[in-house]
C-alpha cells in the first residue's frame, strides 16, 4: 500500500513538472528576425504593376499599391540601415522567380553602378515572404537570387564578381502577415562583399 502511494505521488509530481515545463516554453516567433544586410521600403520604391497571381476561390486578389505615406512600415528588429548600399533591391511576385518588367529599371541602375565600380564583388540574396515551408522558400529564394545574377551577367557584369545565397523566409525585412509586409520580403537583395 505504501509503495502504491509513493508511485502515485511520483506520477503526480512528474505530470506537474512536465506541465509546468510546457507552460514555461516560449512561443516560437511567427516571423524570423531580419539578419545583417536586410533592406526594405526605405531603400527601394514599392513594387508596382499589374495585380499579382490569379486568386483561388475564396481568396482576395493581390494588388501592388504603394502604401499611403501615413502607413507605418515596421522593419524587423535588427534590420540594417538601407542607406548603406547604393544598389537597389529587386522585388518579385508571389511564388515567382522571373524578373518583372517594373524591376528592370532598378537592375539597370545596379548594372551602371557595378560597371563604374569594377572592383566590387557582391552577394545576391534571395528572400521570400512567410508563406510556404522553409524548404520550399529556400529553393525559391535560390531561384530568385540566380535570376538576378543571370540578369547582371547578361548585362556585362563578370560572373566571378557575383555570388548567390538563399535565406528563404528566415530574414524578413518587414514584419506582418499580409500583402503590405509580404511584398517587401519577396526580393533579391545585393550585399557588397569586397573589392
Amino acid at each position: 500500500m505504501r509503495e502504491q502511494s509513493r508511485m502515485r505521488i511520483l506520477f503526480t509530481v512528474g505530470v506537474l513538472v512536465g506541465s509546468l515545463a510546457l507552460l514555461g516554453c516560449p512561443k516560437r516567433p511567427e516571423v524570423g528576425q531580419a539578419g545583417p544586410g536586410a533592406v526594405g521600403p526605405s531603400a527601394a520604391k514599392a513594387p508596382s504593376g499589374p495585380a499579382g497571381p490569379t486568386p483561388r476561390a475564396g481568396e482576395t486578389p493581390v494588388t501592388r499599391a504603394t502604401p499611403p505615406a501615413e502607413t507605418a512600415v515596421r522593419p524587423a528588429p535588427g534590420a540594417a540601415v538601407a542607406a548603406a548600399s547604393p544598389l537597389k533591391d529587386v522585388f518579385f511576385d508571389f511564388d515567382k522567380s522571373n524578373i518583372r518588367d517594373d524591376q528592370k529599371a532598378a537592375l539597370t541602375a545596379n548594372v551602371a553602378w557595378l560597371k563604374s565600380n569594377s572592383g566590387v564583388k557582391l552577394t545576391v540574396e534571395g528572400h521570400c515572404d512567410e508563406r510556404g515551408t522553409a524548404e520550399y522558400n529556400l529553393g525559391l529564394g535560390e531561384r530568385r537570387a540566380k535570376a538576378v545574377k543571370d540578369y547582371l551577367v547578361a548585362a556585362g557584369i563578370a560572373a566571378d564578381r557575383l555570388a548567390t545565397i538563399s535565406y528563404g523566409k528566415e530574414r524578413p525585412f518587414v514584419l506582418g502577415h499580409d500583402e503590405s509586409a509580404w511584398k517587401w520580403n519577396r526580393r533579391g537583395h545585393m550585399v557588397i562583399t569586397g573589392k
